[in-house]
């Protein structure tokens, strides 16, 4: 290779200037130069080739190229060298032809194998890579017909029943906006943010997606399909006692139908036992079975408006939801309540309960009806056992947050937003709930048993809280976030020295694993170390956290849906807190919460009138300002 020889180096054409130490110095298309190894290029032409400008580098003539093919085939088939290739298809050798005959060779339709042996490929090769280069250039040209109404925010289209359509360009984008994944070439094409949020955006924007798809649980990498795996009907000869002449009331939401708590009472004198019932799938769900690891990657139970995605499969509720059979099995936590309120002794075993299925409604109809026996007296009775319990825990230090809350529905293709009504059953509930939980962690601690123990350090609350909602918002700010551990410890917000959440285990993996620990304690096999609870309630724990994030995304989601057609309308907020010359409103009737500009001498719990002036579904995010 003399000087100005020309070689292919890495695929283009370079022209060698000199040799130096074992090496030669080549010239490079496009400018600079670099010392390479001879075996790092392959000779084209001897030269001299005295510039790039001699030589065509967009590449040969199909034409020629198939001519030449077409020849070689009839000759045999036989491997020729460059040189011959180059006159045969261009009818010299010139460092141009060479140039262009090594481009056939690198296209590698027609030829194939080296420099030094080029042979003609087979015809039904030939053809073959014909119709998928026509196929590739036909999706080029669709692909760019596609971008062009994306850019212009035209209807895409569907395509029909062969699957074609704008959907195979789309993909990407819809899995961006899902959080699949991490980038896409549809974004990049059209100079968009590669975020979930801009390629939900464009979406909507080009009529791909409605507004009521909710990409929120799939980005967190919550499951929306059903559980697989069903667990057996809890087993006849499980040593149950029998509580069928028992009354006890599940009491919940009208809408509820996975029912995994009920309640009774029997007061003889002085002595009040409380008794809260708890579904009992850990009866035939053991540790790492596959229900059991499912539940763990689950987390807890998704609650969307449209609809759940449940952590235990459907299966399950008619085994173990109480109050849908005449006799439901259950776990009973006894807990027998000393004069003034405290936990003077706790039992838990398994039992058969014959269960009553009231609503918070209903029960609050009974709890203020006129005095008498049967259910409503057993009501009341719980509901002047709640009332104590909230006064011990008071004195204890506990922190009462109310904020609003409301229901959103979706009905005949549009959505509803309604506040969800304070009830005084809601209360007993939750007060006999939290004495399960406090009876759970003691009779675990006793005895040494390791359970997801919940625990909350105090946080720095003001010594004057404001009152209502300001008042609430100030003390959530306070909190410290929860936390989980294998060992008991106190829980300054509910004004507890130990709890565990033990009442929802068809909704909640830990109160499942609390319930496989418990019965394994009473006999039902080894219980699990600190460690393998450890390890198990920490991956519960981080899908129920993925869990609550989606469900506070989707409630966001479709209230963007139920804001996005009611620009300019006005609502009634709370201020809570100035930040700076602004101030964080709340606006109850959606339990939303905005920062917005308000006018005049204002202070915390003071009233304002907000109109809205715009609504972002893909951002979950709305604009007011105060109206007129």
């Amino acid at each position: 290779m003399g000087e100005n020889a020309l070689v292919a180096y890495k695929g283009k054409p370079a022209l060698v200037k000199e040799r130096a130490q074992g090496k030669i110095v080549i010239a490079l298309f496009g400018g600079g130069k670099i010392k390479v190894r001879e075996k790092d290029v392959e000779a084209l032409h001897p030269g001299p080739a005295e510039s790039f400008g001699e030589i065509e580098t967009g590449g040969a003539g199909d034409a020629a190229a198939r001519e030449s093919w077409e020849l070689l085939l009839a000759d045999g088939g036989a491997a020729v060298s460059l040189k011959e290739l180059a006159e045969l298809a261009f009818g010299e050798h010139s460092p141009a032809s060479a140039w262009a005959a090594y481009s056939l060779l690198l296209d590698g339709l027609y030829f194939e194998g080296s420099v030094g042996a080029i042979a003609p490929r087979r015809e039904a090769q030939v053809a073959a890579d014909i119709k998928k280069r026509g196929e590739r250039e036909r999706e080029g040209g669709e692909r760019r017909l596609f971008l062009e109404r994306l850019k212009s925010r035209r209807p895409l289209l569907a395509g029909g029943g062969d699957g074609l359509g704008d959907r195979r360009f789309i993909q990407d984008v819809e899995a961006m906006a899902r959080g699949k994944a991490a980038k896409s070439r549809t974004m990049r094409d059209l100079g968009l943010g590669e975020t979930p949020e801009e390629a939900h955006a464009l979406l909507l924007e080009c009529g791909f997606w409605e507004a009521s798809v909710n990409p929120h649980p799939p980005r967190y990498g919550v499951p929306v399909s059903r559980a697989r795996h069903v667990p057996p009907p809890a087993p006849a000869d499980g040593g149950r006692v029998d509580l069928s002449r028992l009354p006890a009331f599940a009491i919940d939401s009208p809408w509820s139908d996975d029912p995994d708590d009920a309640l009774s009472l029997l007061v003889d004198g002085g002595k009040c036992e409380l008794y809260v019932h708890v579904a009992d799938p850990a009866a035939s769900i053991p540790a790492d079975s596959p229900c059991e690891r499912e539940a763990r990657d689950r987390g807890a139970t998704l609650y969307v408006p449209e609809g759940c995605c449940r952590m235990l499969a459907e299966e399950a509720l008619p085994l173990f939801a109480l109050g849908l059979a005449e006799l439901s099995p259950a776990l009973t936590f006894k807990v027998t309540l000393g004069a003034g309120g405290e936990i003077a002794g706790a039992e838990i075993f398994p039992s058969a309960v014959r269960v009553s299925r009231l609503t918070y409604e209903r029960a609050d109809g009974l709890l203020a009806g006129p005095a008498g026996g049967g259910d409503a007296a057993i009501l009341r009775g719980l509901g002047l056992l709640a009332e104590r319990n909230i006064e011990r825990r008071a004195a204890a230090g506990a922190v009462n947050i109310d904020m609003p809350e409301t229901r959103i529905e979706l009905r005949g293709g549009g959505v509803e937003i309604s506040p969800v009504a304070r009830h005084k059953s809601a209360d007993l509930v939750r007060e006999c709930m939290l004495l399960a939980g406090e009876a759970a962690a003691g009779w675990a601690a006793r005895r040494g048993l390791a359970i997801p123990f919940v625990g909350q350090e105090a946080g720095e609350l003001p010594v004057e809280p404001l009152p209502g909602i300001a008042g609430s918002y100030q003390l959530r700010r306070c909190m410290r976030p929860r936390s989980l551990s294998a060992k008991p410890g106190p829980h300054a917000g509910l004004g507890l020295g130990a709890y565990a959440q033990v009442t929802s285990p068809l909704r909640r993996y830990n109160d499942l694993l609390c319930h496989i620990q418990i019965r394994a304690a009473l006999g039902g096999g080894p219980p699990l170390t600190a460690a393998e609870v450890s390890s198990r309630m920490f991956a519960g724990e981080a899908a129920a956290a993925a869990v609550a994030q989606a469900e506070r995304a989707s409630r966001a989601h479709w209230t963007m849906v139920y804001l996005s057609g009611r620009k300019d309308s006005v609502w009634d907020a709370v201020a809570l807190e100035k930040r700076g010359g602004r101030w964080l409103a709340a606006i109850p009737a959606l339990a939303l919460e905005t920062q917005v500009s308000l006018r005049g001498d204002l202070a915390p719990n003071g009233h304002a009138r907000l109109a809205l002036k715009s609504a972002s579904v893909p951002a979950g995010e709305a604009v007011f300002s105060e109206a007129d």
